[in-house]
């Protein structure tokens, strides 16, 4: 991956706080609020970082202002925060973590952990505005032993439960055999947390877009 092919993350961040401030145009109203189901929570699983990275920022790709970005195919995850009734969530903390480009956390316990790419920030923290908005700068997730490619979620709220689960993507071989996405018994439960890879336009380094909307309990 050419760093000079890689949008610059000033910028990258800007235009973050400029689409919030959009964001009312996100909002879910009417007969869409009606056919929200809250997001199913799954395990956090055993790598939750034991200890957090300095730079927590939405942007795993660089790290602070490193000139070498992570390894891997660019990701951009965005979404929304709702309520059962469609309403945004204001100042949840939206946190991700995911395995690098070899399949290896931030955590001493992770398979390969010692290898890893030291260049992949492999946790991140977002804030969400009014418009209950939230995206990150990632990579697609690499695979390890026993698992599909997944980003593991964590939603704080202020009065509402804290949410944790894992967001997968469509057309992934090893979805049909993954031992925790197949916990989700209701196929609309397990489609709420499948989601749709698409090619960003005019990328020139094959980046690749996904929308995960998190609905939390009224």
């Amino acid at each position: 991956m050419d760093p000079n092919e890689i949008p610059d993350r000033r910028q990258f961040l800007k235009r973050i706080v400029i689409a919030g401030a959009a964001g009312t145009l996100f909002s879910v109203r009417g007969a869409f609020a009606e056919e929200l189901m809250r997001t199913p929570s799954q395990t956090e699983g055993p790598y939750y970082p034991l200890q957090l990275p300095l730079d927590r920022d939405n942007d795993l790709l660089v790290i602070t202002d490193s000139i070498t970005p992570a390894v891997g195919e660019i990701l951009l995850l965005s979404g929304r925060v709702l309520t059962l009734s469609g309403n945004p969530v204001r100042n949840a903390t939206v946190e991700i973590w995911q395995a690098d480009n070899t399949g290896a956390y931030l955590h001493p316990k992770s398979m390969g952990y010692q290898t890893r790419d030291v260049n992949f920030q492999g946790y991140g923290r977002f804030e969400t505005a009014s418009s209950g908005e939230y995206s990150f700068r990632t990579i697609k997730p690499g695979l390890y032993t026993g698992r599909t490619r997944h980003i593991h979620f964590k939603i704080k709220a202020a009065g509402r439960p804290e949410l944790t689960t894992q967001c997968y993507f469509q057309g992934e071989p090893r979805n049909a055999s993954d031992n925790v996405l197949s916990r989700i018994r209701s196929e609309r439960e397990r489609n709420a947390v499948i989601a749709t890879l698409t090619p960003v336009r005019d990328s020139n380094i094959a980046a690749s877009a996904a929308r995960f909307d998190i609905v939390l309990s009224d």
